[in-house]
């Protein structure tokens, strides 16, 4: 089985795929405290809770944009599993090429989303990725890799908002049933929610508007909160919360690991 982890800033998205299969999934908090030994035994209780046994793992493939818990999440996955992780950045030998200024800065999340994209809609596609941030991220059906936007994500700005003002909670992030909010939560809410959709609808036409070749690209969102903000936008087209996971197990496949 192969073990395939998108490591982000605030949360780490973990899947367990049979095959072609994403058999099993799982989230952690991205807890840079953590030793080897209590990494390995989260991943591995989350295995053991599943009926399946560390030994089972053939192969680990991972994206990070947090390196200061890599080294020891990969450290405490080979003591579980007996395999070394293989991490994605943008030396990999993938089919997409990053057609940008920085391509060495381009994130290994990003990358395997452009790779999901080109091998699972086979059409010029913006993937649109709610996670700490929300990135943009353009790709052509060739596999060219254009850029893209990088804003603060949802929590980060409701974070922020509620942080540095004294009088208005923390609150629980649900679209509210109206825009005009009768109480401060529901013009939190308001604020944040409608204000990130409509965030996403006007970069998206911005984006459209400006790529190359006259055609017109699809839009797909990901990341944890993909189905909290996705059907708030008039752009989005489809929604796989679990796309970045279907992209490192690509990314796998075009890297020979067996599993």
């Amino acid at each position: 089985m192969l073990l395939a982890l998108d490591i982000g800033n605030t949360e780490i998205t973990v899947g367990l795929f049979r095959g072609a299969e994403l058999d099993e999934h799982w989230r952690l908090t991205t807890s840079p405290g953590r030793t080897p030994d209590e990494w390995g035994s989260a991943i591995g209780g989350f295995l053991l809770a599943a009926g399946r046994s560390p030994n089972e793992v053939r192969a680990v493939c991972l994206a990070s944009v947090a390196p200061s818990i890599t080294q020891a999440l990969m450290a405490g996955i080979a003591r579980v599993t007996g395999c070394n992780g293989v991490q994605i950045n943008a030396r990999s030998a993938l089919p997409v090429a990053l057609d940008v200024d920085e391509p060495l800065s381009v994130g290994a999340d990003r990358i395997v989303n452009a790779l999901a994209a080109v091998e699972l809609f086979r059409r010029d596609t913006i993937v649109v990725d709610f996670g700490t941030a929300t990135t943009f991220d353009c790709v052509t059906a060739e596999g060219r890799f254009l850029g893209g936007v990088i804003m603060p994500g949802l929590r980060t700005a409701a974070d922020q908002l509620t942080q540095r003002t004294a009088k208005l909670p923390a609150t629980e992030l649900r679209a509210p049933a109206r825009v005009i909010g009768r109480r401060t939560e529901e013009c939190i809410q308001a604020g944040v929610l409608f204000g990130a959709a409509d965030a996403v609808d006007g970069l998206v036409r911005r984006i459209r508007a400006e790529w190359p070749g006259g055609r017109e690209p699809g839009v797909v969102a990901t990341g944890g909160l993909a189905p909290l903000v996705a059907p708030l936008c008039a752009s989005i087209e489809a929604t796989d919360p679990d796309l970045t996971l279907r992209g490192l197990h690509l990314a796998a496949g075009h890297l020979g690991l067996e599993w």
